[in-house]
C-alpha cells in the first residue's frame, strides 16, 4: 500500500504547527513539523516531502528567500500560510515558486482543500508517462520533462506553472484563453494578485520563447480579456 502523503509544517508559532499537525494528521497525512528553517533545510536532506507549508516570518531566515531557494532545488509544491496580506507580497511568494498562498488567520479546512488540489495537480503530471513533445516556430516542447529546445540546441527550463500554462495554448491554438480559464486549470483563487500573477508568468514565458509583446509571434495579448496562441502547432 502507498504510504500516506507527507506534509512538512514550517512555522515558529508552537500553536500554529499544533493545529496544522493535528488536522492534517485527521485528514489522512503523515507530518513532520519545524520552528526553524535551518532545522527544515537539514531535514530535507534525508525525506522528501510530497508537500511543504511554509510560514514567512521565520526566525532564522528569510521566508520568501527560502522558499526560492527550495523552489529552484525541488520540484516539491510549497503552499505558503502568512500573516503578510498585502497583495504585492502574495505576488512575490507565488512568482518566487510558490503554488499557493493563504493568509493568516485561516481556516483548517480550507489548507487542507488547497492542499488536495495542489496534490491532485502535481501527482496528475508526474505519472504522465507517454511522450508528449510539440512543435511550434522553432521551438520543441517537451511537456513531461518541463524543457524547451530551440531548432539551433538551445535548451530552457519551464517552472511547473509555465509548462501548465503553454499546454493550455498549446492545446488551443489559435482560440482566445481567458485570464479566469488559466486560474481555474492552476486552481488559483480568482483575486488580484492571482490574476496579475499569471500576467507575470505568461510575461516570462514569452520572454524564454523570445517573443516580443509588441509584435508577437508566438503569444498575442488581447487587452482586458487574455492570450491566443498564434504559431501553427505541430504534434511530434
Amino acid at each position: 500500500m502507498k504510504p500516506a502523503p507527507l506534509v512538512t509544517v514550517l512555522d515558529d508559532t508552537p500553536e500554529i504547527r499544533s493545529i496544522l499537525s493535528d488536522a492534517l494528521e485527521q485528514a489522512g497525512f503523515r507530518v513532520r513539523s519545524f520552528g526553524r528553517a535551518a532545522d527544515f533545510e537539514q531535514a530535507c536532506k534525508t525525506i522528501t516531502p510530497d508537500a511543504c507549508i511554509i510560514d514567512l516570518g521565520l526566525p532564522d531566515s528569510d521566508g520568501l528567500a527560502l522558499v526560492h531557494r527550495f523552489a529552484s532545488q525541488s520540484d516539491v509544491p510549497i503552499l505558503i500560510i502568512s500573516g503578510r496580506s498585502r497583495t504585492q507580497d502574495k505576488i512575490v511568494g507565488l512568482e518566487l515558486g510558490a503554488d499557493d498562498y493563504i493568509i493568516k488567520p485561516f481556516e483548517v479546512e480550507e489548507v487542507i482543500a488547497r492542499l488536495r488540489v495542489i496534490l491532485r495537480r502535481t501527482n496528475a503530471e508526474s505519472v504522465k508517462s507517454d511522450a508528449k513533445t510539440v512543435q511550434f516556430c522553432g521551438w520543441t516542447a517537451d511537456l513531461n520533462l518541463l524543457q524547451l529546445t530551440k531548432e539551433t540546441g538551445e535548451n530552457q527550463s519551464l517552472t511547473f506553472a509555465e509548462n501548465e500554462i503553454l499546454k493550455m495554448f498549446l492545446a488551443s491554438p489559435n482560440r482566445l484563453i481567458k485570464r479566469e480559464q488559466i486560474l481555474d486549470y492552476l486552481g488559483s483563487s480568482a483575486d488580484d494578485a492571482y490574476d496579475r500573477s499569471i500576467d507575470v508568468k505568461v510575461s516570462r514565458l514569452r520572454t524564454k520563447l523570445g517573443d516580443d509583446a509588441q509584435n508577437a509571434r508566438i503569444i498575442k495579448t488581447v487587452y482586458g480579456a487574455g492570450y491566443i496562441f498564434i504559431a501553427e502547432v505541430k504534434e511530434g
